[in-house]
């Protein structure tokens, strides 16, 4: 067994890796998932508003970042629609208008009884970087006259009375990167002591955990949030259970997981290889 592992072809653990991923996708396997308190807090933050809270929805990503924030971006969309949230979408990226109307469609898709300009906005991309949030925490007519097809915040009821960000009950931000959640700790949350809550990618999570519990009220790193956060949903609401698209993240955390438990078994692997052949003199 020694001399077999020892001169095992590479190729082969290639192959091991590419099932470890396959398989899961092919089947459609899907993990349950023990939520963190950070994920529990992001969850409880928004359900334990009052139905009808107003909420702004910050989608701060582009294409290339869907992947691991879109999956908590329609969760966090879905549970806002369940609980008759008015939900204020914008986006500090250039390419985030498409993010943006993909979560649109899918209240149209799924929510038809919400009605556009009474439960749901699009004010669409804003740019200045953090510029846009300064100015719209005490007057967000300054930045924002109208949605995302010229009509005036006047003409409809649910920004008719609306002055700044302050009013909002809570933030919710998902983002790549900058600007995104740091801006919006720095330049509304902190200063007005408006409840936040965010999601991020992997890599952009260390930098943010920090400002867990005090700027942020929690937050979901990357795609293993997604799926705890999914989990809590479909938990609190059984009829989402029959809508494949509300278990996204889960499902992609069953390649994930697999492929990860199948590496630290390799690395197991080939240190006792190692051991063994350096007992032997072999090494």
């Amino acid at each position: 067994m020694y001399q077999f592992l020892k001169t095992l072809d590479r190729r082969w653990i290639f192959l091991l890796i590419l099932l470890a991923v396959a398989i899961p996708i092919y089947w459609g396997w899907q993990f349950p998932e023990r939520p963190s308190p950070m994920v529990r807090s992001v969850f409880e933050a928004i359900e334990n508003l009052p139905d009808g809270s107003h909420v702004w929805m910050a989608y701060d990503y582009d294409p290339g970042a869907q992947g691991e924030l879109h999956p908590m971006a329609f969760a966090f969309t879905r549970q806002c629609a369940l609980k008759h949230h008015k939900m204020y979408f914008m986006t500090l990226w250039p390419q985030g208008p498409p993010m943006i109307q993909e979560n649109i469609d899918l209240l149209k898709r799924e929510f038809p009884d919400l009605t556009y300009g009474e439960d749901y906005v699009n004010l669409g991309y804003r740019p200045g970087y953090e510029g846009p949030i300064k100015l719209a925490v005490t007057d967000l007519r300054s930045t924002i006259a109208a949605d995302v097809d010229g009509t005036s915040l006047d003409d409809m009821p649910m920004t008719a009375d609306v002055k700044n960000i302050q009013e909002m009950d809570l933030i919710i931000n998902t983002s790549a990167g900058y600007p995104g959640t740091k801006e919006w700790v720095l330049y509304a949350s902190t200063p007005y002591n408006i409840p936040t809550v965010a999601g991020c990618t992997g890599v952009q999570s260390p930098y943010l955990y920090p400002y867990v519990p005090r700027q942020l009220n929690g937050l979901l790193g990357a795609i293993k949030g997604a799926a705890e956060y999914e989990f809590l949903l479909l938990e609190a609401y059984p009829e989402l259970r029959e809508n494949p698209n509300a278990r996204e993240a889960l499902r992609r955390m069953g390649p994930q997981l697999l492929a990860h438990l199948v590496i630290i078994a390799l690395i197991i692997v080939g240190n006792i290889v190692y051991f063994v052949g350096r007992s032997r003199g072999d090494m």
